[in-house]
């Protein structure tokens, strides 16, 4: 007889947890970006328990992060959040859990913010141990820093050409940009994972444990590699090392719909919550 799995349970705490290390992940690349560049327009701003980040121009780290679990911010503080993105001459994208705090989401709609789009953040309840069998002609090992621009331009090769199922991500990244946006999160202690199928090298993928959280750092296959267990054979393994790391909990985020979410459910994710990303744009001048 089959075993009824009970699907992973998200309260406010375990919420708060997810998003306080996200927030951590965030402000860690944005100061990698900062000394990178070192051209003084970069800026971590603390909110209410959050972090408003501005990395570089077109970065994928420019956004408001961990709100809704420290308090409502103020009109203040609202204020210098956009008067910083403001000066750098980018919108504000707010990225809000829908288990946050409800008045924070009156506060932004009063301010002008617009729902632009959704993405899911999917959960598993990490065991104890794993015995990780993965498909003939599949191998997954980590990536050391001796092939970095190898495990760089095959993620940038795969983000490329993206997957068409569900709801299309709503931002595009330059090659370059998402390049250095991910040399930079190397600075948050992110391992890296490379996939091989049949000797070639076919995606990539990055892990970071803390808090007890495992957090999937992207992962991606060529397309050319795709619907051959790539995905499932990266998730699985990251799995037993999660797990040999003490971690709890394991997270990864998705475009909602998505061959990523797809695959991370048929692995034992469930949907935990929904962020939804609210923008507001500078006023033209």
């Amino acid at each position: 007889m089959k075993t009824e799995r009970t699907p992973l349970f998200c309260d406010a705490d375990l919420a708060a947890r997810i998003e306080r290390v996200e927030t951590r992940l965030i402000e860690a690349t944005a100061l990698a970006a900062h000394r990178r560049i070192a051209d003084g327009r970069g800026f971590v701003i603390p909110v209410a328990g959050g972090l408003a980040s501005f990395a570089e121009d077109d970065s994928p780290f420019n956004k408001v992060v961990g709100l809704g679990f420290g308090g409502v911010p103020t009109a203040d503080e609202f204020d210098e959040v956009e008067h910083a993105y403001a000066a750098v001459g980018a919108p504000v994208q707010v990225e809000l859990p829908h288990l946050a705090d409800p008045e924070i989401g009156l506060a932004l709609s009063r301010r002008g913010y617009q729902l632009e789009s959704f993405e899911n953040v999917l959960g598993i309840a990490i065991e104890d141990k794993y015995d990780v069998r993965l498909p003939d002609g599949i191998e997954i090992r980590p990536s050391g820093d001796e092939e970095f621009d190898v495990w760089l331009n095959v993620m940038a090769d795969a983000v490329a050409v993206p997957d068409t199922q569900g709801v299309p991500w709503r931002e595009e990244f330059p090659r370059d940009t998402y390049i250095e946006a991910e040399r930079d999160a190397a600075a948050a202690d992110i391992t890296r994972y490379i996939a091989l199928l049949n000797g070639d090298v076919a995606g990539g993928a990055g892990l970071r444990t803390t808090e007890g959280v495992a957090q999937f750092a992207g992962a991606a296959t060529l397309a050319a590699h795709r619907r051959h267990g790539i995905q499932s054979a990266l998730l699985s393994t990251r799995l037993a090392v999660a797990a040999t790391a003490g971690c709890d909990v394991g997270v990864i985020t998705t475009q909602p719909a998505s061959k990523s979410q797809q695959n991370a459910q048929r692995n034992g994710f469930d949907l935990l919550y929904t962020r939804a990303v609210l923008v507001k744009h500078p006023a033209p001048s």
